[in-house]
């Protein structure tokens, strides 16, 4: 069975900005799988089910709502239950992370149970977002450069994303010990200047918004990334009990916005 593209970031869909938050992955042929993928920030919680499906098959049909959901705040005890809609998105108001502290979101459907703990790490903090003209052989290419805090603790790794105009764009994976004086630096290459010769997942136009988010991860968060970085689309397992797919991730998170203006864009010297 040759798997339709999935959701990897589908669960930040909740209240933590106005955008389409995704990230699309195509799983390796394996029998149809339980999709499980979740986001606590100081902002908010979201859980979404889905299932694999196969290409021939409606992708909008993948949803599953009928689980029992909650999230478990380990280190001050209490559980929340959340609830689903009808996309197969599950949240709760009110039910927010803190710094320091450890949850465990569990998921019962049917007989089966997925259980994941992650700590929610020190937050970050974006100083600065620019774009930078780079001359490349083949044309002029923008440089996004995203400069933000460093977290004391040299095992914290970094999630860099990029939104445009609200849907995914591109991401980042980053190290701790790559900071310099205490300021860790992601680069991506975006949009080529001739926009006619761009593809159309990759071009950015005049007035576009770049929405930008920073998420202090996890070694084994980190190693998942990686593993999707370089090819197994079905990532390092992140849950224990039955076998599913996806993550669950508590993180402070860091954003900004600007705005694509390419006439106001400087030349890197």
């Amino acid at each position: 069975m040759h798997f339709h593209k999935y959701i990897l970031a589908a669960a930040t869909l909740l209240v933590l900005a106005s955008c389409e938050k995704e990230i699309d992955f195509e799983y390796h042929d394996i029998e149809q799988q339980q999709v499980i993928e979740g986001l606590l920030t100081e902002e908010g919680c979201g859980v979404r089910l889905t299932k694999t499906v196969s290409t021939d098959e409606p992708f909008e049909n993948n949803a599953v709502t009928d689980a029992l959901v909650t999230i478990a705040d380990l280190t001050e005890p209490e559980t929340f239950l959340l609830l689903p809609d009808e996309s197969g998105f599950f949240s709760a108001e009110g039910v927010a992370g803190t710094p320091g502290h450890e949850y465990e979101l569990t998921v019962r459907i049917g007989t089966d149970t997925y259980s994941s703990i992650s700590r929610m790490l020190p937050p970050t903090e974006i100083v600065s977002a620019q774009f930078n003209w780079i001359k490349m052989p083949y044309d002029d290419v923008a440089v996004l450069k995203v400069e933000f805090t460093q977290v004391a603790d040299p095992r914290v790794n970094y999630w860099l994303k990029v939104y445009r105009n609200g849907e995914i764009y591109d991401w980042q994976a980053l190290e701790s010990r790559n900071a310099v004086d205490g300021i860790v630096t992601g680069m991506l290459l975006t949009s080529r200047k001739d926009t006619e010769e761009e593809d159309e997942d990759s071009v950015l136009k005049e007035g576009d918004r770049i929405d930008i988010e920073v998420l202090t991860i996890s070694e084994a968060m980190a190693d998942y990334l990686d593993s999707l970085n370089n090819g197994d689309y079905n990532g390092n397992r992140m849950f224990s009990g039955s076998f599913c797919l996806g993550y669950f991730l508590a993180a402070p998170l860091a954003k900004t916005q600007i705005i694509f203006h390419p006439d106001q864009i400087p030349y890197d010297e």
